[in-house]
C-alpha cells in the first residue's frame, strides 16, 4: 500500500469513530427505548419480591412477638395463681389462728393433692423433709379432726381419715348434763360411728362429740361433729350413734397436721 493510500485508511477510520461518539448517544436512547417495557417489567417483579420477603419477615417477627405475649400471659396468670393461693393460705392461717391453735399444738400446714374416696385416703404436699412423721394428727383450721398421717415419703405423705375401717379412737359425746365416753369408728365411704354407747346413757341428735386422748391416738378435745342419728335396740347393751362430721373432706383443700402437742401450764 502507498504512503497516499495508508493515510486515505487512517482518514476513514478516524472519521468512523467520530461517527460513532456522535450517535451513541442516540444508539443508546434507541435501546433504552426498546429495554424499558422489560425493564419495568422486571423491576416491579424485584419489588413484588422483595415485599413478599418482606411480609414473610413481619409475620415471623409477629409470630415471634405472639409468643412472647403468650408466655409472659402465662407466666402472670401463674404469679396471680400463686398469689391467690398464698392469699387462701394466709386467711385459713389467720382461722386457725383467731383459735389459738398455736398456743396448744405446734402446726405445719399443708394442701390436698388428691383424694381416694373410696379407700377414705388422702394425699397431703408435704412429707419427711418438712418434718411429718407416722402418725401425726391431721385437723382443719376450725380444729375439726380429719385423720392421722399413715406413710411419710420426702415431698408427700398419706392421710388415713377418720372414716377408714381401719380407724378407731376414743371420743366423748357432750350431753347437756355431762361427757360420756365412747368409741369413734369409721365405716368406709366417709361414715363416722360412735359406738359402745351404754344402754341406759342418754344421748340425742346434735350432741357434740370430741377426742379424748385416752387411747393416746388422738389429743384431747379435737372437734369431730355430731350426732345424727341414734340406733338403740331393746335387748342389745350397747346403743350407737352415726356421727356428721366437721371435717368435709369433699370441702377442704387445706389442713394442718400437729407436729408437738403443747402441754399446758400449771
Amino acid at each position: 500500500m502507498t504512503k497516499k493510500g495508508k493515510i486515505s485508511l487512517i482518514a476513514l477510520v478516524i472519521l468512523i469513530l467520530v461517527s460513532f461518539n456522535l450517535f451513541q448517544k442516540d444508539v443508546r436512547g434507541f435501546f433504552y427505548k426498546i429495554s424499558s417495557p422489560f425493564q419495568r417489567v422486571f423491576w416491579k417483579a424485584g419489588d413484588r419480591v422483595s415485599d413478599f420477603f418482606k411480609a414473610l419477615v413481619f409475620v415471623k417477627d409477629l409470630k415471634q412477638e405472639n409468643k412472647e405475649l403468650k408466655t409472659e400471659n402465662q407466666q402472670l396468670l401463674s404469679q396471680l395463681v400463686e398469689l391467690k393461693n398464698l392469699e387462701k393460705e394466709n386467711q385459713i392461717l389467720r382461722q386457725a389462728l383467731n383459735l389459738d391453735l398455736e398456743k396448744d399444738f405446734k402446726l405445719i400446714q399443708a394442701q390436698i393433692i388428691s383424694k381416694d374416696i373410696s379407700q377414705d385416703i388422702i394425699l397431703i404436699n408435704k412429707g419427711s423433709e418438712q418434718g411429718i412423721e407416722e402418725n401425726m394428727p391431721v385437723i382443719t383450721s376450725q380444729k375439726a379432726l380429719c385423720g392421722k398421717v399413715s406413710e411419710v415419703y420426702n415431698k408427700f405423705s398419706k392421710v388415713v381419715l377418720i372414716s377408714n375401717k381401719k380407724s378407731s379412737f376414743d371420743g366423748k359425746v357432750l350431753t347437756e348434763s355431762k361427757e360420756i365416753s365412747a368409741l369413734v369408728s369409721g365405716r368406709g365411704g366417709l361414715n363416722v360411728y360412735l359406738e359402745l354407747i351404754p344402754q341406759e346413757e342418754e344421748i340425742k341428735q346434735e350432741d357434740l362429740i370430741i377426742s379424748c386422748c385416752l387411747g393416746g391416738v388422738y389429743p384431747d378435745n379435737l372437734l369431730i361433729g355430731k350426732i345424727s342419728k341414734i340406733k338403740k335396740g331393746d335387748t342389745e347393751p350397747f346403743q350407737e350413734a352415726e356421727i356428721s362430721p366437721f371435717c368435709v373432706i369433699k370441702e377442704i383443700e387445706e389442713l394442718f397436721i400437729i407436729s408437738e402437742v403443747f402441754k399446758p401450764t400449771e
